[in-house]
């Protein structure tokens, strides 16, 4: 049976101090209030496997978990042990830890590509420790990236080109240059732009929409070692960014599950089940030159973070990995994924509202996406749509993330309330959101202003 909320009151109180004592009310803008309705849950009390209550006492299917980073459940108990364990030794010392080295060699035993790891707290951090090693090792200044993708730091390199430009220098947007991603003509047109300028390509492996139709035609593996071999030609380094892709797409990511051959790829997300963990692997002689072994040698100050290494981030990680080989966690992800997909298309069908509602079929991460009567992407309908799954108990920002956590049950019921949710969506095709959204259209969280 669905549940039923419309009780917000001590959510409403939250949001009426939160942004006084913090800028954007949390600590990453994809939390933020402008990407929710106003009815939803505005802060989570705790989470158990693949439900999470909110400060109301509210109970939800979490569709997000953790914004991807949460890949086994909320408080999965062989983590947690883990965690205890480490927490009793200690968290942080003067040295390393023997931690680091454990992890060093278990997490490189996975990509057979690469020889040497460096570990960091959030995927910013690694991805621009990948640019700078690719710019001390080909001499060059130029950043290349595919300007469709969201999303790959917030450091000014990356930052600088969306229209959240405030505060970043034009000189540094401008080392930074931009192709469409999964078309290596528009990357061999780069090159040609930028004769020997350009340092290095950092992608994102492959996207849900990669599972629908990709620009390139013939699906991310075959773009992605055209691209990788046309950089190495052009003198160019290749970065893999697998902080979302990895522990999905395969175990660690889809540079085993493609056989890439790209010389650095960056980690996060549901590597640690929802700690804070982050890695950058890559090749030995590029790694190496943020080391301090080669003397004489001119020195890459890297990644340097007294946090970086804390023994309870690292046990988490390792207990994730053990876990996700001890169950078989990849292919549990995509059985989960596909029934929900499945779920979802018939009752899509069963509403009549193909034209309406695409679903990118990705299983390893679901895109659902609302459109008007024209056929075009709606703001207002999907906010409806996420306010009328939120308000039967699922927490939905229109995509879905499988973790070992979700059981037939959890697709089931995420069956029923899309069901429920659509018939509110039909009455808005035919009359407007006007009098069944409450408040205003969720937000873009790339936008020029507030």
């Amino acid at each position: 049976m669905l549940r039923s909320i419309s009780n917000f009151e001590n959510s409403s109180r939250f949001r009426s101090v939160i942004h006084d004592l913090i800028p954007g009310g949390a600590h990453t803008y994809s939390k933020g209030d402008d990407q929710f309705p106003q009815l939803s849950p505005a802060a989570i009390a705790y989470g158990k496997g693949s439900h999470v209550w909110d400060v109301d006492g509210n109970e939800f299917l979490d569709c997000s978990m953790g914004l991807t980073s949460v890949s086994l459940g909320h408080a999965y108990e062989p983590v947690l042990e883990a965690v205890r364990e480490a927490l009793e030794k200690g968290v942080n010392f003067q040295r390393p830890s023997l931690y680091e080295k454990e992890m060093a060699e278990l997490f490189l035993s996975l990509v057979p590509q690469h020889d040497m790891i460096k570990f960091a707290k959030n995927g910013s951090i690694v991805t621009t420790a990948a640019v700078k090693l690719a710019r001390a090792a080909t001499g060059r200044k130029l950043v290349a990236f595919p300007g469709d993708h969201p999303f790959y730091s917030y450091d000014d390199w990356f930052i600088g080109t969306t229209p959240c430009d405030r505060g970043v220098p034009e000189e540094i947007t401008g080392l930074s240059v931009t192709f469409q991603s999964c078309n290596i003509e528009s990357l061999r047109a780069l090159f040609r732009a930028y004769p020997g300028q350009i340092a290095c390509v950092i992608t994102e492996p492959e996207k849900s929409h990669c599972c629908h139709g990709c620009n390139c035609g013939t699906g991310p593996q075959e773009f992605l070692k055209q691209a990788i071999a046309l950089a190495h030609e052009e003198g160019a380094l290749f970065i893999l960014d697998e902080m979302v892709t990895g522990f999905k797409t395969d175990l660690p990511g889809s540079i085993t599950k493609y056989g890439l051959d790209a010389d650095m790829a960056t980690w996060g997300k549901g590597i640690a089940n929802g700690f804070s963990f982050c890695a950058l692997t890559g090749k030995k002689e590029i790694m190496e030159l943020g080391g301090i072994r080669r003397k004489g040698e001119e020195k890459v100050f890297l990644i340097s973070t007294t946090h970086g290494a804390e023994t309870h981030a690292i046990a988490a990680a390792m207990a994730t990995i053990h876990s996700f080989r001890e169950h078989h966690v990849i292919d549990h992800l995509n059985k989960t994924g596909a029934r929900l997909i499945e779920l979802s298309r018939q009752v899509i069908a069963k509403h009549k509202l193909e034209s309406f509602i695409d679903i990118l079929a990705c299983d390893w991460q679901p895109v659902f996406l609302f459109r008007d009567g024209s056929g075009q992407i709606s703001m207002p309908l999907r906010t409806l749509m996420l306010q009328e799954m939120i308000r039967n108990g699922v927490l939905f920002q229109g995509f879905f993330v499988p973790s070992l956590s979700h059981s037939p049950d959890d697709t089931a019921y995420f069956a029923e309330a899309f069901d429920a949710s659509l018939r509110v969506y039909k009455q808005a095709l035919e009359k407007g959101t006007e009098g069944l959204l409450v408040g205003e259209p969720t937000k873009p969280v790339f936008r020029k202003y507030l």
